[in-house]
């Protein structure tokens, strides 16, 4: 049962962080500091999107899964609502391609918004 709660508990700390991924540069926009965590995130993002590489969380849930013995995904609300949402049916490697551009377009963009304001912020002073 404690396997579960953690293996449920771990895919639903797997999508926040999907979202932090794809939506924290816009809480960069208002707390400046968290670039430092987002930055790293959003990078893992599109390595893992573009590389095709398997997430450590998804490993480490099978691993509980199985410890609770467990072998698919099961009745359980995280499953049926969540993990869809993380893994959706037909999700080819060029989907996973697009979606790797898709956030690094977005956050790109943010970002470049990020250094204009700084700069007007921050303007370098010539001539001292």
């Amino acid at each position: 049962m404690l396997y579960r709660i953690a293996a449920d508990g771990l895919v639903l700390s797997h999508l926040l962080f999907i979202l932090f991924v794809l939506f924290g540069g816009l809480l960069v926009l208002k707390w400046h500091r968290l670039a430092w965590w987002h930055l790293p995130a959003a990078a893992w993002g599109v390595i893992v999107e573009v590389f095709h590489l398997t997430c450590p969380l998804t490993e480490w849930e099978n691993l509980m899964r199985h410890a609770a013995g467990q072998t698919g995904y099961g009745g359980g609300f995280i499953e049926h609502y969540v993990w869809p949402i993380i893994y959706p049916a037909g999700l080819t490697p060029t989907i996973q391609l697009g979606l790797g551009s898709v956030v690094l377009a977005i956050n790109v963009l943010i970002y470049l918004r990020l250094i204009r304001l700084w700069r007007l912020r921050h303007p370098t002073r010539s001539g001292q």
